[in-house]
């Protein structure tokens, strides 16, 4: 039996993408034993179970980027999750170890690398993790999404898998009408997704509550808008009585199959997880990429698509006042709404998973076989 321990998270963008590797690990190798780590507090904690998977958790957290007491405090938890994965490892006796980014990868993936077993790394974005790129030099594999990933990994360590996405999504045959009725919306209607991903987007929650008397007019559109549990009650409270029966207010999308399955038009954030989701499903697509990140990845996320005129891209700093202008325009041109979704179409990568996950399963048994 081969045993593997996933570990990352934080964010839907690192928990998902474990999930469909697991599941492909799983569908290859039906006796595979496969442990999470994550970290404590974290969505992984809930995600992870409700997949049917265990998990462990660590109390690590980020380092904060101001000088701050705090950061005392992650040092000494930064300690704890390294004694305590030592101890997960000599428990559990994995194989391999599969690391997606976020804070939990660190502490297990060092553990690893340092006790000789195979790590292989998955770097979703064009700019790599923190955590990625200091697990880099230990890893036996590093699978990546974009060309040009050898500025941060021995090109010898890297494999072109493209991004796992959720394999629920990829079957949107009969679910449009589903759609419609799981989230009460009108099947007469185009209808818009707005998506600031799992943990919502204050800038998106703002160009939309900004302009909520101009979208209540559009008597053709309506709007699924998930903002986050964060913001959830806050904007219920703000919005009580002003909010249009068109504009359906989400706190989380419980089945994302079927939000993307009625969207028309999809405005979301330029994650690396979320752009691969987008290309498979040939989603027309408004991208407003999050500034609060490394490099400014998303904005070359974005680009990326943009260059190759498979996307739109409003700057976040642009969104409240360009949004219904950019909406509008595209709602009212069915051609370059096919033109977009053609050329997105055309930038998917298929089976992600199953090539990472064969990946792993490769790595095991020629280490097995020394």
């Amino acid at each position: 039996m081969k045993r593997i321990i996933v570990s990352g998270g934080g964010t839907g963008g690192h928990i998902f993408p474990a999930l469909s590797i697991a599941n492909a690990l799983k569908h290859m190798d039906k006796e595979v034993d496969i442990l999470f780590v994550g970290a404590e507090g974290k969505m992984e904690m809930e995600k992870v179970p409700e997949a049917g998977f265990r998990i462990v958790g660590l109390p690590v957290r980020g380092l904060k980027r101001k000088l701050s007491w705090e950061n005392v405090k992650v040092l000494i938890n930064l300690w704890k999750s390294l004694q305590k994965a030592k101890k997960i490892v000599k428990e559990f006796h994995p194989d391999a170890v599969v690391g997606v980014g976020g804070y939990a990868s660190g502490p297990i993936g060092r553990v690893a690398a340092k006790a000789g077993i195979p790590l292989v790394l998955q770097e979703q974005n064009s700019y790599a993790g923190v955590t990625n790129k200091l697990l880099g030099k230990k890893a036996a594999k590093v699978c990546v999404a974009y060309e040009g990933m050898e500025r941060f990994f021995e090109p010898s360590k890297i494999i072109f898998t493209g991004n796992p996405v959720r394999k629920d999504l990829m079957n949107e045959e009969g679910k449009r009408q589903e759609g419609y009725i799981y989230y009460g919306l009108n099947p007469e209607r185009k209808t818009v997704l707005i998506t600031g991903g799992s943990l919502g987007a204050g800038t998106l929650n703002k160009m939309v509550k900004e302009h909520l008397q101009e979208l209540g007019i559009w008597e053709d559109v309506q709007i699924l808008w998930q903002c986050g549990g964060y913001y959830y009650e806050k904007l219920k409270e703000e919005l009580a009585g002003l909010l249009p029966e068109q504009i359906k207010l989400t706190a989380f999308l419980k089945r994302m199959d079927l939000a993307y399955a009625c969207a028309d038009i999809v405005v979301a954030r330029a994650g690396a997880g979320t752009i691969s989701e987008l290309c498979l499903l040939k989603k027309t697509v408004i991208l407003i990429p999050s500034p609060n990140v490394a490099e400014d990845h998303q904005t070359k996320n974005a680009m990326a698509l943009v260059n190759k005129q498979a996307a739109l891209m409003i700057k976040d700093a642009e969104a409240v006042g360009q949004f219904v202008p950019v909406l509008s325009g595209l709602l009212q041109n069915e051609k370059q709404c096919r033109m977009l979704s053609e050329n997105i179409g055309r930038l998917a990568i298929q089976n992600s998973d199953e090539k990472i996950a064969s990946e792993v399963l490769k790595l095991i048994d020629r280490c097995k076989e020394r």
